[in-house]
This record gives structure tokens, C-alpha cells and sequence, in this order.
């Protein structure tokens, strides 16, 4: 079943409006993506230095760029569960918890990356 709306270009407009609306709402209300970003913005230009490859440059910037990506993941969940009740609950409990385990494991995944590169490339 086809869902009615938008197509084409007009489509691909309006997902990109959204999309920045997402973005922006993430800077304004959450502070841990506004610091992920602020570190994104230093990780990114040491990317060229600590990659020896093409390969190893994207990786580095790869594993930030899931940071961010499940930190706004964890925010939209937050928001959903904030959203549907103030009461607490066991199931909004571990969905907000799974939610910032994924962005701890995403961050971890940075330092293991970050390090093991860093090992190969100034040390190793």
C-alpha cells in the first residue's frame, strides 16, 4: 500500500527539512550532542593526521559519526517516552536505559578505535 504524500524531488525536500529540524532541535535541547560535536570538531582534522590510509582516515571519522548518530537515536527516544507519560514505568526505564548503553558502547567504540590506530601509527 502506497502511503499518500510528497514524491519525488518535493520528497527529498522535505525529508531534508526535517531532517535539519532534527539536527537543530539535538543542538538546542541536548547537551551531550552538542559536546559530542564539540569533540567531533577536533577528531575529525586529527582523522587526516592519525590515519596513515584512506581506510584507516574514514574509520576514524566513521566510528564519531556513530556517536552521533546514536546519540540522536537516544535523544528520540527519550523525547518519545517523556512524551507518552510522566509516570515511571518499568518498560520506559529500560528503553531510556538501552538507549544510553548504546551511546556508551559507540563511545567506547571511539577510544578502541582511536587508540588502536593511534598505537599502530606513533607507537608500533
Amino acid at each position: 500500500m502506497v502511503k499518500p504524500g510528497y514524491t519525488g524531488f518535493k520528497r527529498l525536500t522535505k525529508a531534508s527539512q526535517y531532517s535539519m529540524k532534527g539536527l537543530s532541535a539535538a543542538w538546542r535541547f541536548e547537551s551531550a550532542f552538542r559536546q559530542e560535536c564539540s569533540v567531533g570538531l577536533i577528531l575529525v582534522p586529527l582523522a587526516f593526521w592519525v590515519g596513515e590510509t584512506a581506510e584507516q582516515t574514514v574509520l576514524l571519522i566513521g566510528v564519531c559519526a556513530i556517536v552521533l548518530i546514536t546519540e540522536l537515536l537516544n535523544s528520540a527516544i527519550e523525547a518519545v517516552v517523556d512524551r507518552v507519560g510522566t509516570e515511571r514505568h518499568d518498560l520506559a526505564g529500560r528503553a531510556k536505559d538501552m538507549g544510553s548503553a548504546a551511546v556508551a558502547i559507540s563511545l567506547m567504540l571511539v577510544l578502541v578505535t582511536w587508540a588502536l590506530l593511534a598505537w599502530s601509527r606513533f607507537i608500533g
